[in-house]
């Protein structure tokens, strides 16, 4: 026990000195519940964007934009990666004040990296595994990626380094994509298939190793996954600006300004390389970057500043185990289009997702708003599955 050493300790100098007490450890940072609400509502629309009740009838917020442009669901894989980038500054930084040296922390990252970056392949590859036309990189790849090149920006640098590599990244991608020429077609070029990105996606992965092999692009593509890091890097320095000294108000209001400055910047970018998530341009990175400095503001005044916290435990719930909501999703998504039913016509197998569909909401509502429901159910049912994790306090880290 503690007491009876003190009790028959020696009297000396040295030895009272050696008990005294020793130099409290750093308390760990308080976590930011507004970025797990933050994080949830954009996992909540991934779900809901991925898992309409028929392809053939969405809402058009709820599609991606046809190539130049952009929608409310170009929004979401932005964010995401934004967000990354601010829990990556609060994540690492506890752990450096903790004392944990450098090479631990890239040990750390390069293992999570490759955990999140597996278990893309394994979505991809699922349920038949087919090595031959297994598609190589995908959402998770793209996090798993734009995470651990962004990290070993922070690792390597400080605050000013950050900034650095950001606008050598979107000025670096600009420079690539529209001055470097493609063999039989030159360069400036940014029409699907006839683009740099595209092209180097085709020499060094193939076409049987791309996002559906019928097209010859990939919105995940190598080139492209500059402008991702970017968006990351984003949300590291809007980390640091949430992570610092100043009052609530303050962090609160430069947030706001650095998205009005984003959406200006943005605006201006695109006249020169369109808005573009499919290839993810600069001008992409820079404008949903501002949109979502705009979302954190209000998420944390709301949350944590103000306290308001009951309306975002649902989002907290899908937050708290986002990669897994989004995993687990995904893989039972793909089975009910491959698990097949008898349909109501002798002769006509239906798939079970398809199924579902029709016998839940397609009898009484219109076919879009039957695939609107449709997605909406299969966002509460997993909200009711992650729940059990949150109430049991199980968080599943990737």
């Amino acid at each position: 026990m503690v007491t009876s050493k003190l009790l028959n300790a020696p009297r000396s100098r040295a030895a009272a000195e050696s008990l005294e007490p020793a130099p409290a450890a750093t308390p760990p940072a308080p976590r930011l519940l507004s970025l797990d609400a933050f994080r949830g509502i954009t996992i909540a629309g991934m779900l809901l964007v991925n898992n309409p009740g028929s392809w053939g009838h969405i809402y058009w917020p709820l599609e991606h934009a046809e190539w130049n442009g952009w929608t409310p669901t170009d929004l979401i894989f932005p964010f995401f990666l934004f967000i990354v980038g601010v829990a990556m500054t609060f994540s690492l930084g506890t752990l450096r004040e903790r004392g944990a040296s450098r090479r631990q922390l890239i040990r750390k990252v390069s293992a999570r990296a490759a955990i999140i970056f597996a278990l893309g392949l394994v979505l991809n590859g699922f349920p038949s595994y087919d090595l031959t036309h297994l598609r190589v990189l995908g959402v998770l790849q793209r996090v798993a990626l734009s995470y651990l090149l962004a990290a070993g920006v922070v690792l390597a640098t400080g605050v000013r380094g950050q900034v650095t590599a950001l606008l050598g990244l979107l000025l670096g991608y600009w420079a690539l994509m529209t001055l470097v020429p493609v063999p039989g077609i030159g360069a400036g070029v940014l029409e699907p298939a006839k683009n740099l990105s595209n092209w180097i996606d085709l020499q060094v992965i193939g076409v049987n190793h791309t996002w559906r092999q019928t097209k010859t692009w990939d919105p995940e593509g190598i080139l492209s996954t500059m402008g991702a890091i970017g968006t990351v890097l984003c949300g590291v320095l809007a980390g640091h600006w949430i992570r610092s000294r100043r009052t609530a108000l303050e962090k609160t209001i430069g947030l706001f300004l650095a998205g009005n400055l984003g959406l200006v910047l943005g605006v201006i970018w695109n006249s020169a390389f369109p808005i573009n998530k499919s290839i993810w341009t600069s001008a992409y990175v820079i404008s949903t970057a501002g949109i979502a400095c705009h979302g954190l503001a209000m998420t944390y005044w709301v949350v944590d500043v103000k306290g308001y916290r009951r309306w975002a435990t649902p989002f907290r719930v899908f937050g708290t185990n986002s990669i897994a909501a989004y995993w687990l999703s995904s893989l039972v998504a793909i089975a009910l289009t491959r698990i097949q039913v008898a349909g109501p016509a002798a002769g006509e197998p239906l798939t079970l997702k398809t199924y579902l569909a029709n016998a839940l909401y397609e009898s009484w509502l219109s076919p879009i708003n039957a695939s609107l429901a449709y997605g909406v159910t299969y966002v509460c049912v997993w909200l009711a599955l992650m729940s059990v994790l949150y109430r049991k306090r199980i968080f599943i880290k990737a």
